[in-house]
């Protein structure tokens, strides 16, 4: 037959659309012809899998070879596609059943050799080659990875000899046995190696527990740092949704998925990082900083020495959850739903406000240096917390609760919060916060006076609320108090 469809799966942030390898045999002049909006690496695998498949005992046709990457509107880039080009040019010459082609989809890059390399992006295509019902084929480096898709039947090839003498029926391959997917995960920081600063440890169970953004300031070397690398051991675990979705972005950014399988990312880009760094870019976009966070901290040190521009392409992820990079032909969406963890000195030198009256900043370079951050992003985190410095040696005093004990409690709040709306508190919508959220009239004009005096926007002033909602689940109560109010003010600015 002249003729073979194989499937495969091209790759759109953190997506995976289906592409059809369709390959016709005509007489003519040998040569070899790629349609569909092949990119440059694409088209360069005319001559891979030709050497491929001579290298592997396998007969190239000598004749005219037309294959279209459908659909055609569809950019296709890198070598993902190799594997599934050379099973349509032997499948339309004959060599491969082309029945055998209809129930797999094909990702793999091929060498002279014909051994197959792997690719990124594999887990994302694994997941949506389940939804549609096929087996996977997969180079043998990426198969463990691919099986993170459960009720997917992967198999794992390491050769092109392998994967037709497998089509042909000689010499079948097994489907791939995932074993030690669950991996034992790397302990955390523990919280009860931060000695003093209650309220820091208090702020840091109150952002855990309702799912909220956290600001730290103070001097050098107060534990501000040493705080927010806590934040993720208190945060209860993934679940399998959220683990599979973490596993992607990092199988599409290169990285390897399984290294921190299945934990909570942390990440911490310096101050020098750029835009697209931080967000995503490039001219094939690739995910950013607020993306390999997602479901997970993102802490910024230093965060007035990020560059003002950086810093403000963080307000529209900080709300929406997602951040969509725009390009002139396509626009690719990534999921951006992270805990914002930050900290800064409260001036130049560090140390205004410090009792030993070091600071020797002026106030018009302490509001300068203050002014590098905008009110609209100060506006999004929900904490504010001033760090001081503490008079303690290491060992002088109890190191306090461990952050097991911790997450237990904040483990009990999230489960409030899931089974009465399902959602952390801090991603409440307005009809959520109406509803859940509900105040006394003298409550209500309590806070409304509160917030007039300090001038609090709308939205500072729901996410206080948010907050207040929080510390109510602490206490496993159904009602906000004005107690938890007026706690909530106190981790806004100026209260």
């Amino acid at each position: 037959m002249s003729l073979a469809l194989v499937h495969s799966r091209a790759q759109v942030g953190v997506l995976a659309p289906a592409v059809s390898v369709e390959t016709h045999l005509a007489n003519g002049l040998p040569a070899l012809t790629l349609v569909g909006l092949p990119e440059a690496t694409v088209k360069e695998s005319k001559d891979r899998v030709r050497s491929a498949i001579v290298n592997s005992g396998l007969d190239y046709p000598a004749r005219r070879i037309t294959q279209s990457l459908a659909p055609a509107d569809l950019p296709k880039d890198g070598g993902r596609y190799d594997l599934a080009i050379a099973l349509g040019i032997l499948a339309a010459n004959g060599q491969v059943p082309v029945a055998a082609l209809e129930d797999i989809e094909c990702l793999g890059e091929l060498a002279l050799s014909g051994a197959v390399r792997p690719v990124n992006g594999v887990l994302p295509a694994a997941l949506a080659a389940r939804d549609a019902g096929r087996a996977l084929v997969v180079p043998r480096e990426n198969a463990e990875e691919a099986s993170l898709a459960g009720g997917l039947v992967v198999y794992a090839v390491g050769h092109l000899q392998e994967l037709v003498a497998h089509l042909s029926g000689q010499l079948p391959l097994p489907p791939f046995a995932a074993n030690g997917l669950l991996l034992e995960q790397r302990p955390y920081p523990d919280l009860s190696e931060v000695q003093g600063q209650s309220a820091a440890k208090r702020a840091l169970l109150v952002a855990a527990a309702g799912g909220h953004n956290l600001l730290f300031t103070g001097p050098p070397g107060t534990g501000k740092t040493l705080l927010a690398s806590r934040l993720p051991g208190l945060l209860p675990p993934l679940n399998e949704r959220e683990a599979l979705e973490v596993a992607a972005i990092r199988s599409v950014s290169g990285s390897a998925p399984l290294d921190s399988w299945p934990q909570r990312p942390f990440r911490h880009p310096h101050h020098s990082a750029s835009g697209p760094a931080l967000v995503g870019g490039g001219s094939r976009p690739q995910p950013g900083e607020i993306t390999l966070a997602h479901h997970g901290v993102l802490f910024l040190d230093e965060l007035p020495e990020f560059e003002r521009r950086v810093l403000e392409v963080l307000r529209e992820p900080l709300e929406s959850g997602e951040i969509v990079i725009a390009r002139a032909k396509d626009r690719v969406r990534f999921p951006a739903r992270f805990q914002l963890v930050a900290a800064m000195n409260p001036c130049p030198c560090g140390y205004f406000g410090d009792p030993s009256g070091r600071c020797r900043c002026s106030p018009e370079q302490i509001q300068r240096y203050r002014n590098k951050l905008s009110g609209p992003l100060l506006d999004r985190i929900d904490l504010h917390l001033t760090v001081a410095r503490e008079n303690t040696v290491l060992g002088n005093q109890p190191s306090g609760e461990s952050s097991a004990s911790v997450a237990q409690v904040v483990a009990e709040a999230r489960e409030r919060q899931q089974c009465r709306q399902g959602c952390a508190n801090a991603f409440l919508d307005l009809k959520g916060l109406r509803r859940h959220c509900a105040l006394p009239q003298a409550d209500q004009t309590w806070l409304e006076t509160a917030c007039e005096r300090l001038t609090l926007s709308l939205r500072a002033a729901h996410r206080l609320l948010k907050v207040a909602r929080t510390l109510a689940d602490l206490e496993q109560l159904d009602a906000i108090t004005r107690a938890h109010l007026a706690e909530a003010l106190q981790y806004r600015p100026g209260s």
